[in-house]
């Protein structure tokens, strides 16, 4: 029979991995008898552990939640996926990076060398994509707060502070669902409620999506924006979001689309180029083979200089299929281009394609 130590370990291996445990599987489990079962759950409720008995045919034992975490045991994979999630934790921006970086100090300070090894050779370093937007953080007390309203379908009554004016921010939080207020310099407007549906992130930020019960309408909130107020509101009954998937509402949100999940410019090309050569930098566009060095581009951007200038990334002859919109923003930037070349300047430089300058 193995040291009572060992065995108290290896019965609280066992209760964590499922909710109930009939008494004479876990003594088949540790190859010891029913009544060394009884003592081995004394001595863990001893140590804290709330492990309570059920009754029935297959009477047994459950290890519930408690008022306090009480010490728990992990498995070799699952120690590992801890301190990969903790070491990715510091690049949440949820106000806990500290709290991780302490968590995961504290759990290798006890793996073992062997783990230890492994967690040592995975090191992680969270680079975000350039951008002018400043970083915000976001009280992770804040955050349990919206995950909680959520999740207990409770009107939220909050403040919202809204963007200073001049910021040069892109369409963002509140101003892309069209709820943008006339305050600015991140003063709080008027207090807001709203139903909260979903709390998600996207390009490193924080974003509440709820119904505002004012503005009847759906509503894109930054978290980082937001200061709860007590006590909450009455229960509600969730809504469809459009198109019935969060993460195709956000996405169309933030590309201006109305909640149609398209950008506001499409068109459609033809590049002198592989299918398989093109495929690999549209990350949002569809790319169809017509022929040896030759492919069909269908992709879409905020407005048609962008999106010109994307398609004009690759080094390839383009034919333009349509819309005429596209062709007339080809020969815009043509003309800019061209007058850049020439050493002009002022708007649209240069002369018409196909007319010789004077």
């Amino acid at each position: 029979m193995p040291k009572t130590s060992a065995r108290l370990l290896a019965l609280l291996s066992l209760l964590q991995t499922r909710r109930d445990w009939p008494g004479a599987l876990l003594a088949e489990r540790l190859d010891i008898s029913p009544r060394t079962v009884r003592r081995d759950v004394d001595r863990l409720r001893e140590l804290g552990y709330p492990i309570v008995a059920f009754k029935g045919p297959d009477g047994g034992y459950r290890l519930e939640a408690g008022t306090e975490l009480p010490p728990l045991l992990f498995d070799d994979e699952q120690a590992v996926a801890l301190t990969i999630a903790l070491q990715m934790a510091t690049g949440t921006g949820a106000g806990i990076e500290e709290a991780a970086a302490r968590a995961l100090h504290t759990i290798r300070q006890v793996m073992p060398a062997r783990l230890r090894h492994r967690i040592d050779t995975f090191q992680v370093t969270a680079v975000g994509r350039p951008t002018s937007r400043p970083d915000v953080q976001v009280d992770s007390g804040v955050l349990m707060t919206l995950s909680a309203a959520v999740h207990a379908r409770e009107v939220l009554r909050f403040d919202y502070a809204h963007a200073a004016p001049g910021t040069g921010l892109s369409p963002d939080a509140d101003a892309a669902s069209g709820g943008g207020s006339a305050s600015g310099g991140g003063e709080p407007g008027p207090p807001r409620r709203a139903q909260p549906h979903h709390l998600v992130t996207w390009g490193g930020r924080w974003y509440l999506i709820a119904w505002d019960l004012d503005r009847a309408d759906w509503r894109t909130f930054r978290a980082d924006r937001i200061t709860p107020r007590t006590p909450s509101g009455p229960r509600f009954t969730p809504r469809e979001l459009p198109g019935g998937d969060v993460a195709g509402y956000v996405t169309s949100k933030f590309r201006g689309a109305g909640g149609t999940g398209d950008w506001p410019c499409q068109g459609e090309v033809i590049l002198g180029l592989p299918a398989a050569e093109v495929s690999r930098y549209v990350r949002d566009g569809l790319v169809e083979e017509l022929g040896p060095g030759r492919c069909r581009l269908v992709m879409g951007s905020w407005s048609w200089p962008a999106l010109v200038a994307a398609i004009g990334r690759f080094d390839a002859d383009i034919e333009v299929v349509g819309p005429p919109e596209l062709k007339d923003a080809f020969a815009r930037l043509a003309r800019r281009y061209a007058g850049a070349a020439a050493g002009q300047s002022g708007p649209d430089a240069g002369p018409p394609p196909g007319q010789a300058a004077r």
